[in-house]
């Protein structure tokens, strides 16, 4: 009977020693902390600071931050105290965010080690005119095209559609008409579309000229005076029949001293005639010309052959071709500028894509594809093999790195420094410019336009509108000036 009580009694015992007791006091509720920063931030280009974080916490704990995701989550780095950067300073032209708009999306996370909250953040990147300035130096002209340095001045010559050449005086905006080209005809893309000097000082007075003539042919003229009534020395024409676009109109003395001439391939969509292909046609090609500097040796009257002559080392000079082409398969390369040794072409596109192509002055007889192909991607017929990629394009719309037309430009090399080694250049269409480092285009590569910084805001002007870019131009001391065909000249200043 005892032994029974004493089992009995034995939960009661046990229960009233502990053995999960409700005697100890309950931990206290942790509460999680709570952002206090905003959920935006503004910053400038080229900075890496971009935001600081905060939170308070209901208990008083320690905080630490960190990157929890977002799209452009990689972009940063967070110190634990919640001091967000950027990993390489950020570029408003050239946009690094997952949508391109500028607005980089970050979520981050604090934490007092037992509870955290998160928080999207949009930081949005702002522009920096990076030392440049655009001043409108000139207007009132009627659709001008082209603008060239004038050796030894800070003037420049303007050229019009119709003929005209004037000096200008950026620093004052006077212009002054010094001659008209005659026997023109402007009807579509023709006129007078382009002009350089001879590089030898001891022909200072004699210059060329890109037009196309009354019958609507293009002709490389050159001229005897500057100083008084020009006269034509000796001329180069061109047959261009059926067609008043796609003329060309580039033109320019390389280093070697010859002229490369830059030649459209006679209009009418998707190049009817098969002119750029064809060797013996002048059409769709770089012409590479040996302007004599002393036409008169030997000659009493010097016919235009002594004047113009197909250059040495032309791929065709000993047959099987036109002797002054240098290279072919090229759409309307209008416009076209040297850096080295290096000419580069902006090739107007058919309804695609607009290229940038590079040729040097040691590379003779390139085929840049038109028609086979229109940038890099077919067009018409079986491409042979050997045909040479653009260094550069783009498609055809009204995107930020999108056009229609391209106006092809110049490595700067000019005051500004932000600008230094940088092929600027623009979309007749879309009002778009941009820059590249020259360094980017590698020949066999050709570089996307997402590369391109898009540099409209840095060329707002100060006066009027940049907008429909005929071409570009420089001076003798590398500023960059704008030709807008509406009427207006612009300079690229420091600012």
């Amino acid at each position: 009977m005892r032994m029974r009580v004493l089992l009995a009694l034995t939960p009661l015992a046990l229960a009233s020693c502990g053995g999960g007791g409700s005697g100890g006091t309950p931990p206290a509720t942790n509460a999680p902390p709570t952002f206090t920063s905003l959920q935006t931030a503004s910053v400038a280009e080229n900075t890496t600071a971009a935001y600081q974080a905060t939170a308070s916490d209901p208990d008083g704990n320690a905080l630490t931050f960190a990157i929890d995701g977002g799209a452009d989550a990689a972009r940063f780095s967070i110190t634990t105290a919640g001091a967000l950067r950027f990993n390489d300073a950020p570029d408003y032209d050239l946009p690094g965010d997952a949508n391109g708009d500028n607005v980089y999306t970050v979520q981050l996370r604090v934490s007092d080690a037992r509870a955290s909250a998160t928080q999207t953040v949009n930081i949005t990147v702002t522009n920096s005119r990076e030392g440049i300035s655009v001043a409108r130096v000139g207007t009132g002209f009627s659709q001008p095209t082209y603008v060239l340095g004038i050796p030894g001045s800070n003037d420049v010559y303007v050229l019009e559609k119709a003929g005209r050449v004037y000096r200008l005086t950026p620093s004052t905006g006077v212009k002054t008409l010094l001659f008209t080209v005659g026997d023109l005809s402007t009807d579509g893309e023709g006129g007078l579309l382009s002009m350089a000097l001879l590089p030898n000082p001891a022909n200072s007075d004699r210059f060329m000229i890109y037009c196309t003539n009354a019958a609507g042919d293009i002709e490389i003229r050159e001229y005897g005076t500057l100083s008084g009534t020009p006269r034509v020395l000796a001329r180069l024409t061109i047959p261009h029949p059926g067609a008043s676009n796609h003329n060309g109109g580039s033109m320019v003395f390389g280093p070697d001293g010859f002229l490369y001439v830059g030649t459209g391939d006679g209009g009418g969509a998707g190049d009817p005639g098969n002119n750029a292909q064809n060797p013996n046609s002048q059409l769709g090609k770089i012409l590479r010309i040996f302007v004599v500097p002393d036409p008169y040796a030997g000659a009493s009257v010097p016919s235009d052959r002594d004047f113009l002559r197909p250059a040495p080392g032309n791929p065709y000079i000993g047959g099987g071709g036109d002797p002054y082409i240098y290279a072919i398969g090229l759409r309307n390369p209008f416009r076209t500028s040297f850096s080295g040794t290096s000419l580069i072409i902006g090739d107007v596109g058919q309804g695609a894509v607009e290229e940038i192509d590079l040729v040097t002055t040691t590379q003779s007889g390139l085929n840049f594809g038109w028609r086979f192909k229109e940038g890099t991607q077919p067009y018409t017929g079986t491409a042979p093999g050997g045909l040479t990629d653009p260094v550069a394009e783009y498609g055809h719309g009204s995107g930020p790195r999108q056009g229609n037309s391209i106006t092809g430009g110049y490595v700067y090399r000019g005051p500004v420094t932000s600008l230094a080694g940088q092929y600027v250049f623009a979309d007749f269409v879309s009002g778009n410019i941009w820059s590249v480092p020259f360094s980017s285009f590698v020949p066999g590569q050709t570089l996307a336009s997402s590369r391109f910084a898009r540099r409209n805001e840095d060329f707002a002007p100060d006066a009027g509108t940049v907008s429909s870019i005929a071409s570009f131009g420089e001076d003798s001391s590398g500023n960059l000036f704008l030709v807008s065909i509406n009427g207006d000249i612009f300079m690229v200043r420091p600012g």
